[in-house]
């Protein structure tokens, strides 16, 4: 299939515009193909050539102007419109389409628990082609009309409001202008929630084996839609731009969500069928006000290409934090995501894959290179350049920009000059300046302390190494003079450090602090280390560091550094026991223990040193466990059982929590927590195929249906690693999440030597599979199949040599690329704590 180049799509553009589509979908033709009739109106501005996408099972017929067109024209995903003459058009295309059990194009699930079918559409990039012919670039944008024929007890919703017109015939009112990838329809039995705000109809929706789940939790949801939905028509001039919104949680969903105009996606693991932590609800909360903030920047001012996603995903990453911690109960959202999600930027930008916030045109050149910037630069990255543009420019001028930028482009398409210059006339300062610095280069900057001091005075200069400027707080402490172990806070400066080198040094009065921390509140982009004095103090007083936002960014200074070959990974393990049994911010807690299990232990340390690693850790999940047994931390204790489960090395306490049902003194164990525990004592040689049979009986719906698939494949056992390894590679039928799931139980750092003779095997099979089934599954086997546990030279010589002389989908590329970058550390790190 052809991809999409930018210069292919600016041809288009110049040659026509699109008025309207009518498409009429019919899902009652059976459970492999549904029928897609549309009609195309469109103007072309000159006599000439162009195509229209489509990817039919069968392509019945087309007509251009009443004339029929030959089906066997069609190449690949290209129809090609010859002759052409200057004025209007009407294209009609009937065919049959396929439904997708990878999340692609319009995928089909049907609910194990009850046998109920769900459809619903992700469009994004150029999977529209998979459900209706379409002129597919987001620079063409146009009016839908939908009509959906469905069976009598289904509900379909979609981009405006529908009408059931009977007969099981839905008919959706026409869209404002929108890009093609952002027409959506969810089809199905829907359990559903309404209400009105504002006038305008609300309404959340799930499957109904989920009814109960949603409907505990529809008040928090609403009610942070609600809030959210208030405050942008605080931020925003412009109203919000569509007829109705609609939130649904849909099965196997790949993305956390889809900002579609008036029907937001999002995975339906959002409707908490176990226990969650309070910080997993915020981080819901965000999703859903991040999804919102889409609708003003992405839906009603959409990007003109791809190398624009920035402008999208950064934007609705700062709105989503902001806007969630000013209008909701969940005001601490940036602790969360400076040690949560920032991370995943900072990593991202460390790679060779690391590409500027905003690419130039040409390092986008087709739709194949975009999909690979949906990454923590696009999304975290951005969101944190954002963030710095705020405290450097203010709040105030920052939103006049905003709605300037959305009031000169509503209904249409804008680039990265159309928002600076939108900024600029909100502003005197240089802000085009400040966009080349920050959003067309790439790395991630890195500042140190250098202090000096006498009896009665201090000095700080701040090193600078990059190339971008920061305006930066830094946070100073001392020791409180009754209790040692205990830290009060000083003094708070602002300080400018120039893109081109150190910031001039500053001088103030008394003895030098205990403890100076730059980039208080965290508001700059850029790793940051600490003198070794305040290291010190860090490491003997973290958890009393008043403000939860700077013990984060002291986190990811150690975190930094241990990355980097600077502090050996069991001194952060120490780090960790010593000032987690501390910690009140939830978050934290989380963020820290995430990177000790999932990187620390599992690829930072050697295996002979991994089960002293292990003990630390369920050592101090034990000690988090005794705090929270006067129940008043779930929370917390949660997350103490969560990676004490993941941890052990043994089975046989978290074998008697199985079979008991819960945790001595809480909490009982919910599905989540029972498949959590059956995963581990597979790992561990403690559970078998009964076992796995038995608890799936108990729990047959399709989260069981996931935890089964990934207990069997963690069983050390031959027998079931060959069975997994052919359900991966030499079948075709997993969906997307079974896939994941079989990935996730087949590595395991235990079963190294049970495992070695498949790693030469993964390379030239991920390259199979990829090619067969396409960029979603791809992108899974690149990120979940990989064996991440095989940290040797072995395996980057196998990974490199793959990358060097295999043809592969650029999907699986990228994957792979960073997966090997992310080894080359793990043996890096490795070597450094041993030196």
């Amino acid at each position: 299939m052809s991809v999409l180049t930018r210069d292919e799509a600016r041809t288009r553009a110049q040659l026509i515009d699109v008025h309207r589509y009518a498409i009429a979908l019919d899902v009652t033709t059976g459970s492999e193909t549904f029928d897609s009739r549309t009609v195309i109106h469109f103007t072309a501005h000159a006599a000439g050539d162009t195509f229209v996408e489509l990817k039919p099972a069968t392509l019945r017929a087309l007509a251009l102007d009443g004339h029929d067109l030959d089906p066997a024209a069609l190449e690949g995903n290209r129809y090609p419109l010859t002759g052409l003459t200057p004025g209007e058009h009407e294209l009609r295309v009937d065919a049959d389409m396929r439904y997708s059990h990878t999340g692609e194009g319009m995928h089909r699930f049907t609910d194990p628990t009850d046998g109920e079918t769900y459809l619903y559409t992700q469009l994004f990039m150029e999977d529209v082609q998979r459900v209706f012919a379409a002129f597919d670039q987001p620079d063409l944008k146009a009016v839908f009309e939908m009509t959906v024929t469905a069976p009598e007890t289904w509900t379909v919703l979609g981009n405006g409001v529908a009408t059931h017109t009977g007969g099981g015939r839905w008919t959706l009112a026409a869209t404002p202008l929108i890009s093609t990838y952002l027409v959506a329809v969810a089809i199905g039995p829907w359990h559903s929630v309404r209400t009105e705000h504002a006038g305008i109809p609300f309404g959340i929706h799930c499957r109904r084996s989920l009814a109960t789940h949603l409907t505990e939790d529809a008040d928090e949801i609403l009610g942070i839609t609600r809030a959210c939905f208030d405050r942008y028509h605080e931020k925003f001039e412009e109203p919000y731009p569509f007829d109705s919104y609609d939130q649904a949680f849909v099965p196997e969903f790949n993305a956390g969500a889809m900002e579609n105009p008036g029907l937001v996606t999002f995975r339906d693991d959002f409707v908490y069928r176990s226990a969650v932590t309070d910080t997993e609800r915020q981080t819901r909360g965000m999703v859903i006000a991040h999804e919102m903030a889409h609708m003003w920047f992405g839906d009603l001012v959409t990007l003109a290409w791809w190398d624009d996603i920035w402008l999208n995903e950064s934007f609705a990453e700062y709105m989503g934090y902001q806007t969630l911690a000013e209008a909701t109960r969940f005001h601490d959202t940036w602790v969360d995501f400076a040690i949560g999600r920032k991370p995943w930027g900072y990593d991202a930008d460390q790679r060779p894959s690391t590409h500027p916030v905003a690419p130039e045109h040409d390092a986008v050149p087709d739709t194949a290179s975009a999909m690979l910037n949906f990454d923590g630069i696009s999304y975290a990255k951005g969101a944190s350049a954002l963030r710095q543009l705020v405290a450097w420019l203010g709040e105030k001028d920052f939103l006049a920009g905003v709605n300037n930028h959305i009031s000169r482009h509503k209904y249409g398409n804008a680039t990265l000059a159309d928002f600076v210059d939108s900024l600029a006339r909100a502003t005197d300062r240089d802000v085009h300046a400040w966009a080349a610095a920050w959003l067309r280069t790439t790395g991630v900057d890195t500042l140190t302390p250098r202090i000096t001091g006498t009896d009665t005075d201090w000095t700080l200069t701040v090193g600078h190494d990059g190339s971008r400027p920061h305006r930066v707080a830094v946070a100073t402490y001392d020791l409180d003079i009754v209790d040692a172990g205990r830290l009060v806070a000083r003094d708070r400066i602002e300080r400018d450090v120039p893109a081109d080198g150190d910031g001039a040094p500053t001088t103030l009065p008394g003895r030098r602090p205990a403890l100076v921390v730059l980039n208080d509140s965290d508001l700059t982009y850029a790793k940051i280390r600490l003198d070794p004095g305040s290291w010190d103090t860090a490491l003997s007083a973290l958890s009393s560091v008043p403000d939860p936002l700077t013990r984060a960014v002291v986190w990811n200074a150690a975190r930094d550094m241990v990355r980097d070959g600077e502090l050996a990974p069991a001194t952060y393990l120490e780090a960790a026991r010593a000032h987690l049994p501390h910690e009140s911010d939830l978050a934290l807690v989380q963020g820290v223990l995430t990177f000790a299990s999932g990187q620390i232990t599992a690829r930072y340390t050697a295996p002979e040193k991994r089960p002293a690693a292990l003990a630390t850790l369920t050592s101090l999940c034990r000690d988090l466990i005794r705090r929270t047994e006067d129940g008043n931390d779930p929370g917390l204790r949660l997350t103490a059982v969560r990676h004490f489960i993941d941890t052990a090395t043994q089975p046989d306490g978290i074998h008697d929590w199985f079979t008991s049902g819960h945790v001595p003194g809480g909490p009982e164990l919910d599905p989540e927590l029972r498949w959590r525990v059956l995963t581990r004592l597979a790992v561990l040689g403690a559970a078998s195929e009964k076992d796995i049979d038995a608890e799936l009986a108990r729990d047959p719906s399709a989260s069981g249906q996931e935890g089964a698939a990934r207990c069997r494949a963690a069983l050390p056992d031959p027998a079931a690693k060959d069975a997994a390894w052919a359900r991966l590679f030499d079948g075709d039928d997993l969906s997307n999440y079974l896939f994941t799931a079989v990935a996730q139980g087949f590595w395991q750092p235990e079963q190294a030597d049970l495992v070695a003779g498949f790693v030469p095997r993964y390379f030239p099979a991920a390259v199979a599979l990829g090619a067969r089934r396409g960029p979603a599954i791809a992108d899974a086997a690149g990120r979940y199949a990989f064996p991440a546990p095989a940290v040797d030279e072995t395996t980057l010589r196998l990974g490199t040599e793959c990358l060097d002389t295999a043809d592969m989908i650029p999907a699986l590329r990228r994957k792979l690329t960073d997966q090997l970058d992310d080894l080359r550390r793990a043996l890096h790190v490795r070597k450094a704590s041993i030196g």
